[in-house]
């Protein structure tokens, strides 16, 4: 019963998130596989840190999209999520539920903290920061980059990460609550999405700064993520042609649940 609960819930989501706009229809159909193993081999605590995120982002993403369409050229995905996206910012996450479910440890519940705390709070950095009057400063060099640009931080940003970690922190221990699981306190569980989700989101502006794979439009000049820019095929620029935004999300990730489970134990 719980699958099918999952199953029904997932595809009453994904397909509203697909109408919207906010899911292609390989996202929708991602989406809808992934949200029936959160609740089928997990429970409301996974299923609705998964939830919070995909809400509160596709949200976001809306806020002022004239101001973004122009920026979204220049990325390698739209705000139009596709398969490949949505097992990025949610496929680590269904694998610890579905490791939880075989091996059940906390350890799997803090890993789990730290990454959706990452990739809510690099969702948060990146629809909030693109507002920001003033342009980024790299993460390297501190110098003034084009708004959008990888491996650019601001002010903004950073406060919208901070806020987006957090929420997923304060989220995991109220519903542990509600499923009755014996889970850490509340200082605990919040300081490990605040300082996860910071974590993995300065990773993935470092990696964004160094190894990303970046191209370079052959008509305008600009470093961008997309093979296509002003009409034409871009050029390889710089970084590892292997190391995808994707890649980027999932390896940041990784960081963000590291340090989520460190916090986790100390406190």
């Amino acid at each position: 019963m719980q699958w099918v609960i999952g199953v029904f819930g997932a595809l009453f989501v994904a397909g509203a998130a697909y109408f919207k706009g906010s899911l292609s229809l390989s996202g929708m159909l991602a989406a809808v596989l992934m949200g029936t193993v959160y609740f089928g081999a997990g429970n409301a605590f996974w299923f609705g840190i998964l939830l919070l995120f995909f809400i509160s982002s596709s949200l976001l993403s809306k806020l002022r999209t004239e101001h973004k369409e122009e920026l979204e050229r220049s990325y390698a995905k739209t705000g139009r999520r596709d398969a490949g996206q949505v097992f990025a910012n949610g496929g680590l996450g269904m694998l610890l539920v579905l490791l939880n479910a075989v091996y059940p440890l906390p350890a799997w519940e803090l890993l789990f903290i730290g990454v959706m705390a990452t990739v809510t709070a690099d969702t948060w950095a990146t629809e909030c920061g693109t507002l920001s009057r003033k342009p980024p400063r790299s993460i390297l060099s501190g110098k003034r980059l084009p708004t959008g640009a990888s491996g650019g931080v601001s002010l903004p940003g950073t406060l919208a990460a901070a806020a987006g970690g957090l929420l997923i922190g304060i989220a995991s221990w109220v519903l542990q609550q509600l499923s009755g699981m014996t889970g850490q306190s509340l200082a605990a569980l919040a300081a490990a999405g605040l300082l996860g989700g910071l974590v993995g989101a300065f990773a993935d502006s470092l990696l964004g700064a160094t190894v990303q794979k970046m191209k370079r439009c052959t008509v305008c000049g600009r470093e961008v993520e997309s093979d296509i820019h002003c009409g034409m095929p871009t050029a390889h620029a710089r970084g590892w042609r292997w190391m995808s935004n994707d890649a980027v999300n999932a390896l940041s990730s990784i960081a963000g649940g590291a340090v989520a489970l460190l916090i986790g134990g100390l406190m």
